[in-house]
């Protein structure tokens, strides 16, 4: 039999491939995908079993009830639930048994003597004394059922008007009140709402461990052995199948999660505990995922969601946090080394382009033919302002305004020789800017600055000013982004993350042939 083995996809180990994998589910083909809804169900039913286990001994009352329901209505037999009994250690407690058992005696004597004959006394101050006894030792102790017990008491003290139980029982079971408040009226008080809770009680073994009786593993061995075989076939098959998996451990890790039905955990051994059997939820979940038996894709995608949440909120706390340390870091130790190599011109250039410059030009003529013409109407009102403030300072001035018609022509005057100004000087700006030498100019005029800067910079408490105003401006950068990052929707992001996955191809907005000319021409 020949096997067409597949390579490993992607360039990463092949164990973190085939962890990564089982977290999917893989589609199964259809000629085994009965085989793998048979096998998910037999995994179903363990779980059924591991959870009635779990749950038999704290609802043993209400199982029991619903036993004697179904039989009553399937006609088999009541006492079947004692086999599962058997299997927990349980078996009736012997001093409530022998109190009911007495109290049937007494019924039966009643039935053939009556209630005021001799032969009923004896009987009745045993009851009294069991009671007492009863209350005394608490036999429902063993059976975590002492609320039980509280119950009756309360009961017998309600039904008697007595706030002790002692006494209450022991009123209970004398000869004078049977007689006077009728016999057969109390004892089916008795059989119907105290009898059941003392039924109810039992006495549970320990085993050699010191641990309460419990032959559970008898049942669970069998499901164990069937998953042990078929994970080892499965793990095989999956390293015969593909390049580069061994199989141990690449292969079993393949299908990590069986391990959860493999386990004894019912078995009295050190570190096992019946209550881990409820990790095969997982494995249960994922077996009737891939056989297609359920639908588990709305939880496995709110898990990734809760999961991704979680883990992007942390992993851009920590990024951005480093990345600021790493600026700080770099501030504090080689900030001075960088203005150094500047002041030196020992600057490692990448594309034959001094950026510096590039954008320095830019940002002139765009100050130049788009700033400069909407803001004219602003600046011309600051000239002329400051125009009339300077000449209101001469004193020849003023005399010269006082005289009629003079005023308005100096107010001409200045508007027309502000405007003259500005327009002679956006000239000359807009000439020097397309002149090559008054490029060249303004170029070492922006260098020049640049390096008086530098210069300026690199002297000690400047320098070490600017360093410790940069740093503390990082770190209030670093609390406001992670109280940001704190109060920020990451559910919402992921939300509308997912619905741009879920657009579909036709709705996609098309490139902007103004941004994309835009975005060549810069």
């Amino acid at each position: 039999m020949t096997h067409d083995k597949r390579p490993m996809t992607n360039n990463q180990s092949p164990i973190l491939s085939i962890v990564l994998s089982s977290l999917k589910n893989r589609k199964i083909p259809r000629r085994i995908l009965w085989f793998e809804r048979v096998m998910a169900t037999i995994a179903s039913i363990n779980l059924v079993l591991v959870f009635f286990d779990l749950s038999y001994v704290p609802y043993r009352d209400l199982y029991v009830r619903r036993f004697c329901f179904l039989a009553a209505c399937f006609q088999f037999p009541e006492s079947w639930h004692q086999y599962y009994d058997k299997k927990k250690g349980i078996e009736p407690h012997r001093e409530t048994q022998k109190y009911l058992q007495t109290v049937d005696r007494l019924k039966a004597q009643v039935e053939k003597t009556g209630i005021d004959s001799p032969q009923v006394e004896p009987i009745l101050m045993e009851l009294r004394q069991m009671s007492t006894q009863m209350i005394d030792e608490n036999p429902f102790a063993i059976a975590n059922k002492t609320g039980t017990l509280e119950r009756i008491k309360n009961r017998l003290r309600d039904r008697m008007g007595n706030e002790s139980s002692k006494q209450a029982f022991n009123q209970f079971w004398s000869p004078q009140y049977l007689t006077q408040n009728n016999w057969q009226r109390e004892i089916n008080f008795f059989d119907y709402q105290i009898r059941p809770y003392i039924e109810s009680n039992y006495f549970r073994k320990y085993s050699e461990t010191g641990e309460f009786v419990n032959e559970f593993w008898q049942i669970d061995i069998i499901f164990n052995i069937i998953f042990f075989v078929d994970f080892i076939t499965r793990t095989r098959l999956i390293s015969r199948r593909f390049i580069g998996v061994k199989w141990i451990p690449d292969a079993m890790l393949w299908r990590w999660y069986d391990v959860f039905l493999i386990l004894p955990f019912s078995l009295p051994f050190p570190l096992m505990n019946p209550s881990w059997g409820l990790l095969r939820i997982l494995p249960v979940s994922i077996r009737l995922g891939q056989a297609n038996l359920v639908d588990l894709s709305p939880i496995w995608r709110q898990i990734n969601r809760s999961i991704i949440a979680n883990f992007a909120g942390a992993l851009t706390e920590i990024v951005i946090i480093n990345t600021i340390d790493q600026l700080q870091v770099a501030i504090r130790n080689d900030l001075p080394k960088w203005l150094a190599n500047s002041a030196n011109k020992r600057y490692i250039d990448l594309n034959d382009v001094n950026e510096l410059e590039a954008i320095s030009s830019r940002i002139v003529k765009l100050s130049i033919y788009q700033v400069l013409p909407k803001i004219k109407p602003d600046i011309e009102e600051v000239l002329q302002y400051s125009v009339r403030k300077g000449l209101a300072a001469i004193p020849m001035y003023r005399e010269l305004d006082r005289i009629p018609g003079v005023g308005s022509f100096s107010k001409n005057l200045t508007e027309q020789m502000v405007d003259n100004i500005l327009k002679n000087t956006y000239d000359l700006l807009a000439a020097s800017i397309e002149d090559p030498q008054g490029a060249q100019l303004t170029s070492q005029l922006v260098q020049s600055f640049g390096d008086a800067l530098i210069e300026e910079i690199q002297k000690g408490v400047n320098l070490q000013e600017l360093q410790i105003l940069m740093c503390e401006f990082l770190d209030e950068v670093k609390i406001n982004y992670v109280r940001r990052l704190e109060e920020g929707d990451i559910e919402q992001l992921i939300a509308e993350t997912e619905q741009l996955r879920q657009r579909p191809k036709s709705t996609t907005p098309k490139p902007n042939p103004t941004s994309t000319s835009i975005q060549r021409r810069l």
